[in-house]
């Protein structure tokens, strides 16, 4: 069974930064394309970024393009996006996603 767990969200100002992570089980991590997806209050799902399997390319939302940074650690099947200079429009419940499972979110607040 594939299980995806997020962690690492929290409440930060903005400009300040957060690291969230995503373990990953039940497949095998280094063969799938990974993504980050989030969901703000009232708006619909937004892709944010995309890895593939080696962790060689990525791509970006122009709305975090420059600002979020995704890798992953395939040794330790972990997702991970470095989120810098972090704005308020950022807030959302953030998921990671292989295909069409995704896990159960962890929520990012910036706020002062």
């Amino acid at each position: 069974e594939v299980q995806l767990v997020e962690s690492g969200g929290g409440l930060v100002q903005p400009g300040g930064s957060l690291r969230l992570s995503c373990a990953a089980s039940g497949f095998t991590f280094s063969m799938y394309v990974m993504s980050w997806v989030r969901q703000a209050p009232g708006k619909e799902l937004e892709w944010v970024s995309t890895i593939n399997g080696g962790g060689g390319s990525a791509g970006y939302a122009d709305s975090v393009s420059g600002r979020f940074t995704i890798s992953r650690d395939n040794a330790k099947n972990t997702l991970y996006l470095q989120m810098n200079s972090l704005k308020s429009e950022d807030t959302a419940v953030y998921y990671c996603e292989k295909g069409a499972v995704r896990g159960q979110g962890t929520q990012v607040t910036v706020s002062s």
